[in-house]
């Protein structure tokens, strides 16, 4: 049967059919990463991504195809989890965009939206690199263009547009050099590829069940929902209503009354807490906690005129959640004062108990626990914001995987918050002990970044496959040395991984060697390491915190 138009029910099929694709293949796509270490998780951020993307979509299933888009450009933006998750989240950021005002899609219009997706996808990487997803995002609505000038029947240009994905996923070895000295093609534009071949599935009538059980993840979410619910009383809530509602921008209106993201954030925030918001060229996506929600949509008619407006009462639904059977013994305990706000909040990433202890013993305010074995997410960034309670706050994701993350987070918060692009762990615990309370926000952000190039980062992990990288040759299960994210030693022994790896660290300018001792690492190699440091570098001071960290028997820090 021909499908020349879908209307919102048959576009929400489609992204759950999608998310459930990329469920049941996310082995597949984190087995494409590059490093053959143990850590990839390409597929598992685009899944959680995508998954809260579809979550999203299921709560407001609409006849309406603009409003499903909607639907899944909010889940998935507060949803978003490493670099593959923020670009797929803008991917459909800018298709919902392009699509918000059509009730139903022509193969033209959802052609145009693939396009409108990889310009705002474009826009969010400081530096596109070609031969990832954003390539295969890229080619792939080109020749979407060209298919919907001549095919109306979404079958059919769905094929098409699957089959030319994948065609430019099997290019990506050609344009990024890495993918075919290793011999994979890139893990996100696999992800990516999944995705659309979950789309055409629904279209043709076949059914794709997701065979993977709710994560664990998921359902401790939920209960940490529940309990901080069980943290106050109904009384407590300062402002009653969570409001949602966009802003449709009006040329007259504007002229009058410029519209300044900065000034509409701050002004907007009188109303309430919890503040949110998102705006661009057309549109600007408020959520606010507000005692009268009347007096903040009030504010955001002066630039346009409302639309998806959605008004919850949280007292109601509060006093729900408290009586909920599971929830009566926690609710007992009721409330605690809340913190006084602090003038400054330093937000980091940390994988390990006894890291994540250090990060707070020299400042962190608040220690989000994930880093390279699970990514946060957008929302949980926020969430991290939010608790620090502060007038300015800096981020530190320490992970290259979690700065668009990070930066995503910072800038739907209402707030003075900047993000300090560390990308190791000990990047992170430079930059901190480089913070000056008494300095500006700024001062500090800059001071900070200066410090992440004053020191060498080093870790031993092992190798998940064979492999052949930059001349050395990796066994599956052997220790790898990596040094600054490159590959530079490896050897069956971990000690003697560890001593190959730190030969290349220290040079005559080292002063202080740190090492964080990983979870599966017993004192006795500890005392051998440091035993082969003081030996091999006796003007190299040695400092040693459990770290507790998975996967990474050590990292080192020389300054």
């Amino acid at each position: 049967m021909s499908i020349k138009q879908i209307d919102g029910k048959r576009l929400a099929q489609m992204i759950i059919q999608g998310a459930n694709n990329l469920t049941n293949n996310v082995k597949l796509v984190d087995a494409l990463n590059v490093f053959p270490v143990p850590d990839g998780d390409t597929g598992t951020n685009m899944n959680l991504s995508m998954t809260s993307g579809a979550r999203e979509v299921k709560n407001n299933i609409s006849d309406h195809a603009g409003k499903v888009g909607a639907s899944l450009a909010k889940g998935l933006l507060m949803g978003a989890r490493g670099n593959s998750g923020v670009i797929l989240s803008q991917l459909f950021r800018g298709l919902s965009k392009s699509i918000e005002q059509k009730a139903v899609l022509t193969t033209a219009d959802f052609a145009q939206g693939l396009e409108a997706g990889v310009e705002t996808a474009y826009k969010a990487v400081m530096k596109p690199i070609e031969g990832t997803i954003l390539t295969v995002a890229k080619d792939t609505a080109k020749r979407a263009a060209v298919i919907a000038k001549k095919q109306d029947d979404f079958v059919l240009f769905m094929e098409e547009v699957v089959k030319e994905a994948n065609a430019s996923l099997n290019r990506t070895p050609d344009l990024l050099p890495v993918l075919k000295q290793v011999g994979v093609v890139d893990s996100g534009g696999k992800g990516l590829c999944v995705v659309y071949e979950g789309f055409l599935a629904d279209l043709k009538g076949e059914t794709i069940a997701s065979n993977v059980p709710q994560p664990a993840m998921e359902q401790l979410v939920k209960m940490e929902h529940r309990n901080v619910q069980s943290q106050l009383s109904t009384e407590d809530i300062q402002y009653g209503y969570c409001t949602e509602f966009m802003v449709k921008f009006d040329e007259d209106k504007l002229k009058n009354n410029p519209f300044s993201e900065e000034k509409f954030r701050n002004d907007i925030s009188a109303y309430g807490d919890s503040l949110l918001v998102v705006a661009d060229d057309e549109i600007v996506k408020v959520h606010i906690h507000a005692e009268h929600p009347g007096d903040a949509m009030n504010y955001g008619q002066r630039y346009g005129s409302l639309i998806n407006i959605k008004v919850e009462n949280m007292r109601e639904q509060h006093t729900h959640l408290l009586y909920d059977e599971e929830e009566v013994m926690q609710a007992e305990q009721a409330t605690r004062a809340p913190k006084e706000k602090q003038p400054y909040g330093i937000v980091t990433v940390a994988m390990g108990s006894g890291i994540k202890t250090l990060f707070e013993s020299i400042g962190a305010t608040e220690v989000i626990e994930g880093g390279q074995t699970m990514n946060p997410s957008t929302e949980d960034i926020v969430k991290a914001i939010e608790d620090a309670n502060a007038e300015k706050v800096i981020i530190l994701p320490n992970n290259s995987n979690i700065v668009m993350a990070a930066q995503q987070a910072a800038s739907v918060v209402n707030g003075d918050v900047v993000v300090v692009p560390s990308k190791t762990v000990p990047q992170g615990m430079a930059a901190i002990l480089a913070f000056n309370p008494s300095a500006g926000l700024e001062e500090n952000a800059e001071a900070m970044k200066e410090a992440l190039s004053h020191v060498k980062t080093g870790q031993i992990t092992y190798a998940v496959r064979d492999t052949q990288m930059d001349g050395i040759e990796i066994k599956k299960d052997d220790f790898m040395g990596i040094s600054e994210s490159k590959i530079v030693a490896t050897d069956a022994n971990k000690l003697e991984a560890s001593k190959k790896l730190l030969r290349q660290m220290i040079d005559e300018d080292s002063e202080i060697l740190t090492i964080l001792q990983g979870e599966d690492v017993a004192n006795e190699e500890i005392d051998e390491l440091q035993a082969f440091v003081e030996e091999m570098f006796e003007d190299v001071e040695v400092e040693v915190y459990k770290g507790n960290q998975p996967l990474y028997s050590f990292i080192f820090s020389v300054e």
